[in-house]
Order: structure tokens, then C-alpha cells, then sequence
């Protein structure tokens, strides 16, 4: 039987599915515009189907016949105009709508978030665990950890007293080799500041992991990892100048490390379209770190180093111009 996998042309969904097709597995890659499979044009066990999270035939037919699935599909908050629409719904009304075709599903790996973890106030440099909830997020307040940790209670309230495995991966932002132009979005925006962006940095802490470790969580977690347990996939915290300095010192070419002051950033800010100041004030400065307990040994991650992550992005960041 094939695993369905939701969400295959995003940057994670797309790992997913080149992991599985790597060991073998049959795989369904589930996405909402066909454009994207030739992501996948090299991998004959990989059959790519239109699908929508808001379109119940649709999902019907994703899912018959897979007794495994792996809920990667979701939205990104960077540069949303209408966060309901665009942000919550698809991670809330969209599990609703995932879980009520599932009948017959055996397995599902649930991709949520650390911002389902972290609460919306904190103290700077607070350390969160996998028992702790984003609770106090709202739309106007925290669109994104709203979304990630009300879509989380759904599936977890579904899966109750009914015969399934259940397990939630919780990635910090994720870096790495991008196998799509469209991956440049998101969480890459940080890396692509470094390729594209002015020679600056924001006083921006940045919480990160490998896609690729990511992606062997949701494979491995299909039978490693307790059922129903939460595992945060997280490896570094670094400012932006920080990554600025390794990268210069790992490549020998120079790359932004010079902090732009906070007046310069709420200026900024004002301009930029995917900026806000409101965003900035609840950013710059503040910093907080996840204990990831025993994740990586428990699903049996590869871990990869920071350096390696920052530089295989940047190349294949460069590889896209």
C-alpha cells in the first residue's frame, strides 16, 4: 500500500516523499497544483495526485487504499494577507476536513510546529518541552501558533480511543537543500537574506533544523517513537550575525554580518512587505531554546551538523539563479 503524503510539494512535504521513495516505500504524493510533481519526475514509485484540503472528494480520493499518512500540508504565516483564510484555516478546518475520510488509515504523522509549543509571551531566553502547549495565541496576537496548536488538539481529540497511530514532529524553522524554486519562501527567507538580501542582519534570533533530518522524523516515527508522543525536531539557535560569521568562516566568502540598530530596523519595517513593526518588537532582541529530550535517538535521526545545513541551503539557494 501506498503512504500518502499531504502537502508533497511544500519543503518539507517534498523531503518526506523523496525519503520514502528512497527505502522504497510506494508513495502518494498529495498536492493542490500537479505544476510541482515533476519534483518527483525521477522517482517511479512516487504518484503524484491533485488534492485539497478544503476539497472533500478530493481528499477522499488521496487517501483510498493508504493505511499510512503523513499530514504535512499546511500554511505559512510570512507574507499572508487574510491570516484566517490563508494561516488557521487550512491547519484547522483542514485537519477536520483530512480526519473525516481517514477511516481505514492505520498510521498518521502529523507535521505541527515548535509554534505549537512555544507560547505567545515569554520570557527572553525561556527553554520550552514538548509537554508545553501555545495556549494564550490568538488571531491578532499569534496567527500562526493558533493555527499549528489548535490543528494539533483536532487530530489528537480524533485519534482518541480509536485504533491508530498517532505521533506529532514539531520542527523548529527548517533549513536546507531546497529542491524547488518556490522553496525559497518560508522558512528559507533567512538564507536567502544572505544570497539576495542587503549587507546587513536584524538582531534576529533563529531557531533551526535540517529538512532532511525533519524528514527521516516523519519516516522513521511510522514505527519509532511511543504512540501519540510529540517530538520537537530542533538543533541550533543563532542571531543572524552569527550565521552571517560561520558562513564566512566556513566558505571564506564574506556574507552579511553587520547589525542593522533598531531605529534602522522599525524604519525599515515600515516598508518591507513582509515586515511589520509590531512583528519586530515581539523579535529583535528576544530569544528563547527547545530541549528536544531524547528525539533524535529515539527516532534514530541522522543529526546534522549546523555547518553542513547552512551550506548545502546557501548552495542551493546560489543553484536557483
Amino acid at each position: 500500500m501506498a503512504v500518502l503524503v499531504t502537502g508533497a510539494s511544500g519543503f518539507i512535504g517534498s523531503h518526506v516523499v523523496l525519503e520514502l521513495s528512497r527505502r522504497g516505500y510506494s508513495v502518494r504524493a498529495g498536492m493542490r497544483n500537479l505544476e510541482f510533481s515533476s519534483i518527483f519526475s525521477e522517482h517511479d514509485n512516487v504518484e503524484c495526485v491533485k488534492m485539497d484540503l478544503f476539497d472533500i472528494d478530493s481528499l477522499k480520493n488521496a487517501v483510498l487504499g493508504c493505511e499510512d499518512v503523513i499530514h504535512c500540508a499546511a500554511a505559512l504565516y510570512v507574507g499572508a494577507k487574510d491570516v484566517k483564510r490563508d494561516v488557521v484555516d487550512p491547519s484547522v478546518i483542514g485537519v477536520e476536513n483530512l480526519c473525516s475520510v481517514m477511516d481505514d488509515v492505520k498510521r498518521i504523522i502529523h507535521t505541527s510546529s515548535v509554534a505549537a509549543i512555544r507560547s505567545t509571551k515569554f520570557k527572553n531566553g525561556q527553554i520550552f518541552t514538548n509537554q508545553d502547549w501555545c495556549d494564550d495565541a490568538t488571531i491578532s496576537s499569534n496567527p500562526y501558533g493558533l493555527a499549528k496548536a489548535e490543528g494539533e488538539r483536532l487530530i489528537r481529540l480524533w485519534a482518541e480511543n480509536k485504533p491508530v497511530r498517532l505521533v506529532t514532529i514539531h520542527p523548529s524553522i527548517v533549513f536546507g537543500p531546497i529542491l524547488h524554486q518556490r522553496h525559497e519562501g518560508g522558512s528559507m527567507s533567512y538564507l536567502k537574506h544572505f544570497v539576495k538580501g542587503p549587507p546587513f542582519v536584524l538582531d534576529v534570533h533563529v531557531n533551526f533544523v535540517d529538512v532532511r533530518d525533519v524528514a527521516c522524523a516523519h519516516v522513521n516515527a511510522l514505527e519509532m517513537g511511543d504512540d501519540r508522543s510529540r517530538h520537537i525536531i530542533h538543533k541550533e539557535g543563532m542571531w543572524m550575525r552569527e550565521m552571517g560569521k560561520s558562513l564566512t568562516s566556513i566558505t571564506g566568502k564574506k556574507y552579511a554580518t553587520r547589525k542593522l540598530p533598531r531605529y534602522l530596523a522599525y524604519i525599515l519595517a515600515v516598508f518591507h512587505p513582509k515586515l511589520s513593526v509590531k512583528r519586530l518588537r515581539g523579535t529583535l532582541g528576544t530569544h528563547v531554546g527547545y530541549d528536544v529530550g531524547d528525539s533524535f535517538c529515539e527516532l534514530s535521526l541522522p543529526n546534522y551538523e549546523i555547518e553542513k545545513t547552512l551550506v548545502d541551503s546557501i548552495a542551493s539557494l546560489v543553484a536557483q539563479d
